[in-house]
């Protein structure tokens, strides 16, 4: 590790991923980086009936895991993914009904151990693609999951989760109402503000919070019977209940969206490093080169949640953006974020306080999070000019978006009526059962491309 400022000479401020700070700025930078990872972090707990307190546990252990997995090489923070949400929801609701009938149930440890089976399937899969993509490259992974897969996977995976947030909007509609216009309020207008710019969901919520005090809506019972200091409510998987299996491969596969997301991030943050450390008169790092070891690091992470108890996990885009903000890509600030997460999770009276944040309140936040969601398969499709003026990419994208989202809404349970056993005993959860048709059309493309037929591409057309 190199203990140094790295302002010292160049008179450029930064830190590159292997530096020090000293421990004043090493606190300070850690706790923001605690603070932007945190609202979405504990929402996805909230929202799928996990421990928080284990969720804040294992997103510090996690990282901190990863960190070391990636050499210290990779500076990126890994919290609660929102692209499992439906599936985990699914699952559960499936196999531990009772977790989701009762709003004032806020942890449900028999649905926990069995998506955890699952979470750890993510992991093995995130490992294999990267292991996959040291040995042949990137090029051949995008062949098998092109862009019109991975961005309409996202789409599905933003709007089948529309329903749910309305639900929880419904609870109390002027709660919502307020909370969703205000936090898309600040999430606009105070980009560029420093830390508050990267807070806009935790601001959100306070907003909502205390509307919602006045009208009755917050339990303060909650806080005033739990404890200041719990050991968090760990949870091991359930391997030896054949039900646990049947979430694996739904679960393991909504990795197709996030696999493109991580990629995204490590390039994001390769730019910005290597510009960094030209200023300062160093080497470029180009870690976009690690796209391989990213992945590992990733299924690493997702090895300690799953394990553990806690929510599946991502690297953090908002906290790649405040690093991008403060010049700050130090890998031991991070590891220092993720030791306070640690020291979090025990802190009962917090598990409480979040606990008590009213349905209405999560359903207005929610409103816009599953939006973006969707929004960013998106912009997926957008930034990697998918030629949606050729027969072929729309017919892949079609078909996930109709069986993915229409399967969702108007299917029992969400469910097509197509049993595989140990995997799928009741059904295949409509979005695992479009990401599959999807990536089978396109293998048929691959095997029998249209050119061998004398079928000519249609020209793409950039506006």
């Amino acid at each position: 590790m190199e203990k140094k400022s790295s302002n010292s000479k160049t008179g450029v401020m930064g830190f590159m991923p292997l530096d020090v700070p000293s421990t004043g700025a090493l606190l300070s930078l850690g706790f923001q980086q605690l603070l932007t990872m945190f609202p979405a972090t504990v929402l996805v707990a909230v929202l799928t009936k996990f421990d928080v307190g284990v969720t804040l546990l294992a997103s510090g252990l996690g990282t901190i895991v990863a960190l070391l997995v990636a050499g210290r090489k990779i500076p990126l923070y890994y919290g609660s993914s929102f692209s499992y949400i439906t599936v985990v929801v699914t699952a559960m609701s499936m196999y531990a009904g009772d977790c989701f009938k009762d709003p004032n149930t806020y942890y449900c440890p028999d649905g926990v151990r069995l998506v955890q089976v699952g979470i750890l399937g993510t992991a093995v899969f995130e490992i294999l693609i990267g292991l996959l993509i040291m040995r042949v490259g990137k090029a051949a992974l995008d062949r098998v999951l092109p862009p019109i897969i991975t961005g309409s996977v996202a789409m599905v995976i933003g709007v089948a989760l529309a329903g749910a947030a309305l639900n929880m909007a419904a609870a109390n509609w002027l709660v919502a109402l307020i909370t969703l216009v205000v936090t898309i309020i600040f999430s606009v207008y105070l980009q560029g503000r420093g830390l508050l710019g990267m807070l806009p969901i935790l601001l959100g919520a306070v907003v909502g919070y205390l509307v919602a005090i006045p009208l009755g809506l917050v339990n303060f019972s909650l806080i005033a019977s739990a404890e200041w200091l719990r050991i968090p409510n760990i949870t091991f998987p359930a391997f030896t209940d054949p039900r646990a299996w049947g979430s694996v491969l739904g679960i393991a596969l909504i990795a197709i969206a996030t696999v493109p997301e991580s990629t995204a991030h490590l390039y994001q943050m390769s730019l910005y490093i290597d510009q960094l450390a030209k200023e300062l008169g160093r080497a470029p790092l180009e870690i976009k080169r690690l796209i391989g070891l990213n992945l590992i690091a990733d299924g690493c992470d997702d090895v300690v949640v799953g394990m553990l108890g806690g929510c599946a996990g991502t690297n953090y885009g908002e906290n790649n953006s405040l690093m991008a903000i403060t010049r700050n890509y130090s890998t031991a600030v991070l590891m220092v974020a993720g030791v306070m997460a640690i020291l979090l999770g025990f802190v009962g009276k917090l598990a409480a306080l979040i606990n008590t944040i009213p349905v209405a309140v999560t359903g207005g936040l929610s409103i816009y999070l599953f939006g973006v969601i969707g929004m960013q398969g998106v912009a997926l499709i957008q930034s990697e000019k998918v030629n949606l003026f050729e027969p072929r990419q729309l017919a892949i994208g079609a078909i996930i978006l109709i069986t993915g989202i229409g399967g969702n809404l108007a299917l029992k349970d969400g469910m097509f009526p197509f049993s595989i056993p140990v995997f799928f005993p009741s059904g295949i959860p409509a979005i695992v059962f479009s990401a599959i048709l999807g990536i089978l059309v396109n293998l048929l493309f691959l095997l029998l491309p249209p050119s061998k037929f004398g079928v000519q591409e249609r020209e793409n057309i950039n506006l």
